[in-house]
């Protein structure tokens, strides 16, 4: 027997769940909990560190330094060697330096425009999640639920200080795409999801997940056309690289690489510190982002999917490829990330409930 959905429209994926199946699952969750309590024994970034992301706040000036020269006329790679050399940055491989279309647009445009597009695009990813998550959650607690819980997530997306920094426009367009995203409908998903990519490149991780899913469903057309976003980003790409080429050389400082091995407690740090868990315990914080991916993990709904399949993607590549002064990779996923906290009540009830659900069917033949 099915219970009736605490918060959700429908039962949630444990709803019909065998008990053996069930008792795994919390079984999974249980791990789940423990290896994001290993955030705990995670190391700080060293004060002394210099690179990529070794201070949120020294990069936001190193990418206002660059927009400001290009604002000024020059050249946007040879003000990013510059400014990246004077900073005691690495300037090798090219994947240090980021992809010139912010900085360029940001340089051509009035700051208080600029300003006013981050809040537009802040606006529309909030009201095409909730248009998303109202079709799954009924009742009005769980809808303000569901917003605070947005709210949460975009904390760091509407605060002007952070509007040079690239991670924060390629979130807001990685979470408007995914919202927009609908079976049968992902020409303007894959088109967003390619500016995002032009902007951050780690937003590329997205559009892959984007087209294994569409391929492995059988949506030939919707695959070919996130591989056609791919194939645009792949050339911005080669071009980017050619120019870092031209303005760099042997004797540039070369990153310390992109292999930290931190281990799940790194992604957890980067959803906390990304979001507005980081004003909790980390312990709470730690345990809430767990739930936050059961939750996704419960919604019977292609969006839950995809961004499910998004979210433990960027987990892998932070917990084996990030450093710890490379935390803000998270912030590509953050704006909708807690949402799934929503999800979770009935998630932990159904798998619960079906846990402990010990009735036998006892089958008794009367003869005449």
């Amino acid at each position: 027997m099915t219970r009736t959905p605490l918060w959700l429209a429908a039962p949630s994926r444990f709803a019909a769940s065998s008990p053996s199946h069930a008792r795994i699952a919390l079984g999974m969750v249980a791990l789940l909990i423990l290896g994001a309590l290993t955030v705990l024994f995670l190391p700080l970034p060293a004060p002394d560190a210099t690179g990529a992301g070794a201070d949120r706040q020294t990069d936001v000036a190193l990418y206002e330094s660059i927009v400001a020269a290009v604002a000024h006329g020059e050249d946007y790679y040879r003000a990013a060697a510059d400014a990246l050399r004077m900073g005691g940055y690495p300037l090798r491989p090219f994947l240090t330096f980021r992809l010139p279309g912010l900085a360029t647009v940001q340089g051509a445009v009035p700051p208080a425009a600029m300003l006013a597009l981050l809040y537009a695009l802040a606006a529309m990813a909030a009201w095409l999640w909730y248009r998303r998550i109202a079709e799954a959650l009924p009742r009005w607690p769980a809808r303000v639920a569901a917003l605070i819980l947005l709210a949460a997530g975009m904390l760091a997306f509407i605060q002007p200080g952070l509007i040079a920094f690239h991670e924060i426009w390629a979130g807001l367009l990685v979470a408007i795409s995914l919202a927009l995203r609908r079976p049968g409908r992902w020409v303007e998903a894959a088109a967003i999801g390619a500016i995002a990519m032009l902007i951050r490149e780690t937003a590329a991780l997205y559009a892959v997940v984007m087209a294994a899913l569409a391929f492995a469903e059988g949506h030939r057309r919707e695959a070919a056309g996130w591989g056609a976003a791919l194939g645009v980003f792949a050339l911005a790409l080669l071009a980017h690289a050619m120019a870092v080429h031209g303005v760099t050389g042997p004797l540039d400082a070369a990153s310390p690489g992109w292999a930290g091995l931190n281990g799940f407690g790194l992604f957890v740090r980067a959803m906390t510190l990304a979001t507005g868990l980081q004003l909790l315990p980390p312990a709470l914080a730690a345990i809430l982002v767990a739930l936050a991916l059961l939750g996704w993990a419960s919604w019977r709904d292609p969006l839950a999917l995809r961004a499910l399949a998004t979210f433990c993607a960027y987990a892998l590549v932070i917990s084996l490829f990030a450093r710890v002064d490379t935390f803000y990779w998270g912030l590509i996923i953050a704006p909708a990330f807690l949402i799934g906290l929503t999800f979770a009540p009935d998630a932990l009830r159904d798998l619960w409930v079906r846990a402990l659900d010990r009735r036998r069917v006892r089958v008794q033949r009367i003869e005449s």
